[in-house]
């Protein structure tokens, strides 16, 4: 139901209590505005699960209100379900520049784009939906052309910051707009939305030129090839190691799909800058010798066939890890893939590799694209919000995120701790939250999308127990078994299954001879109740629970 004229709504579908698969909501009157849309990766439970996205079952049911989809930055975290979201809910999509080039390549891989309406914007843009005026601000972050963004409504100004720090000397000259943002706070902010990735961490964030200056130092060192592996999305980080490897004389060879892909908007959109003749191609490696060779590839968080994990094994064609070489890793490590990491760097160093890893302080490999404790505090005394929604966090990070706020004046009861699907609705200046929408997980599999919670409990019993199959071979005429049935297994496995196998078969028999005894012949009774005999009979004697799939083989 649309909201009262004169209430404000706010709620998260995805980003609140977790992180990953941002997608938050303004709501007034007859109008819906969404902000980012992302992903997030599934962890070792969810069985062939290629992608998490949020559920959106509230904005299809409002299809008619929902106006526009602002995205604040280009991050997967951000922009990775935005094809599925389009191709439901198909709403003009506002972003920066770099943010559309990236947007761009992923519609044109699910060949959506000719049907989706992109529209760019920039820090100094401004316009209307329904009586919400939007206007954003620069803040800078780790991937080029980030915006926060102001919602000015009737019940007043809402503040989403996006993913932020504070960097007095970025690398690529994209500093915070501090001056905007002090100018909004000055005029009023009602509610103020704010990441929470690093509330945990005291300080500031150190500044991304600290990482330049390491990389040149290790490159100076190196004596033979050296690879480094980052973000794709991290062009300020990728220039850097262009810039070392131009003052150290060494081309570049980029390996990884999404690093090609990357580079190339980059460079085509002017925030990279690589010298002419710098670059070659990967099946040109072999041909230079090692000393004067850069390799930029993907890889950094242990994805099984990322560039850095197929080389570390030795499983890449175009080129090797050699003993001696440098090894990088110019990102840390996610939280939740630390154990991918740790065996790519055994690897490497069963390859004889020098390799340079771990968090950010302790290599001077990677500084965090988000705000430290002193960079979160900054904001909130900028932006001097009445209410607070701290977002894009676990839970033990937005409860950090709340006592900052309270350190600076926010009342602990103006601030609100949600779960996706929770609703802060605004009225007559005063915020409570009362209600809640649906919410959840999508996934994606391959090319189906939905709620896959049946397929994913049976593949979870099948790699638990594993699948017996049992084959009836019947006369189709006269519905009687004419041979013994077959028992396949796959995944099962038991010591006495000689003996289990055969009773398995008298029960199966017997359980068909009641079924006809009773005049009980629909193949469907009789898969029900051979499932739940042979399912007690193992369960009883063999303390395993294995999927039972019964065949009929109809002769």
């Amino acid at each position: 139901m649309p909201t009262k004229d004169n209430i404000v709504s706010i709620f998260a579908l995805g980003g609140l209590s977790e992180i990953g698969k941002n997608m938050y909501a303004i709501e007034y009157g007859n109008d819906i505005v969404i902000i980012d849309c992302g992903n997030k990766f599934p962890d070792e439970s969810l069985l062939g699960i290629d992608l998490i996205i949020p559920d959106i079952s509230y904005l299809v049911e409002n299809i008619e209100r929902v106006r526009a989809l602002i995205v604040t930055h280009g991050h997967e975290d951000h922009i990775g379900g935005i094809p599925f979201f389009l191709k439901k809910v198909n709403v003009p999509v506002y972003a920066t520049r770099f943010t559309l080039g990236l947007i761009e390549l992923k519609l044109k891989e699910h060949r959506f784009l000719r049907e989706s309406e992109l529209i760019e914007i920039n820090s100094e843009s401004n316009f209307e939906i329904g009586e919400m005026c939007i206007s954003f601000f620069k803040v800078n972050h780790s991937i080029p052309d980030c915006l926060g963004i102001v919602f000015n409504t009737p019940e007043g100004t809402i503040v989403h910051t996006g993913d932020f720090k504070f960097d007095l000397t970025p690398a690529n000259n994209e500093q915070s707009d501090i001056h905007k943002m002090a100018a909004i706070g000055n005029k009023g902010v009602m509610l103020l939305l704010s990441e929470s990735t690093n509330a945990e961490r005291p300080g500031f964030t150190p500044s991304e030129q600290m990482v330049g200056k390491n990389l040149e130092a290790i490159f100076k060192k190196a004596e033979r090839k050296i690879i480094v592996s980052t973000f794709a999305s991290n062009v300020s980080r990728i220039q850097q190691v262009v810039n070392a490897a131009e003052k150290c004389e060494r081309k570049l060879a980029l390996l990884g799909r999404s690093m090609v892909n990357v580079v190339k908007i980059a460079m085509e959109r002017g925030y990279l800058l690589i010298p002419k003749g710098m670059l070659i191609e990967a099946r040109d490696i072999n041909e230079l010798p090692p000393e004067r060779l850069t390799i930029l590839c993907t890889g950094s968080q242990g994805e099984p066939m990322a560039a850095l994990s197929r080389l570390s094994t030795g499983n890449f064609r175009d080129a090797e890890i050699l003993s001696e070489d440098t090894v990088i890793f110019a990102a840390g490590p996610i939280p939740g893939n630390e154990k991918n990491v740790t065996r790519i760097v055994d690897n490497l160093y069963k390859l004889g590799a020098h390799v340079i890893y771990g968090s950010g302080s302790s290599s001077g490999m990677h500084v965090s694209g988000h705000g430290y404790q002193e960079d979160l505090r900054l904001m909130l005394t900028l932006m001097k919000p009445k209410y607070f929604i701290p977002i894009h966090g676990e839970y033990r990070m937005l409860h950090h995120h709340r006592m900052l706020a309270e350190s600076v004046g926010v009342k602990q009861e103006n601030t609100f701790i949600l779960k996706n699907g929770d609703v802060v609705d605004v009225e007559n200046t005063i915020a409570r939250c009362t209600r809640s929408l649906p919410s959840g997980n999508t996934y994606v599999d391959g090319v189906d999308v939905g709620d896959m919670e049946f397929v994913l409990r049976d593949r979870k019993k099948i790699s638990e127990d594993g699948v017996l199959m049992i084959i009836i071979p019947m006369n189709k005429q006269e519905e009687k078994v004419i041979a013994e049935p077959e028992i396949i297994s796959r995944g099962f496995v038991d010591h006495n299954f000689s003996e289990l196998r055969k009773n398995m078969n008298q029960i199966t028999l017997e359980t068909i001879h009641e079924l006809h005894e009773a005049n009980r012949y629909s193949w469907n009774v009789m898969k029900k109740q051979l499932k739940r005999t042979i399912a007690k009979y193992i369960k009883e004697h063999a303390r395993k629970e294995p999927m039972i799939v019964p065949i009929l083989l109809e002769i």
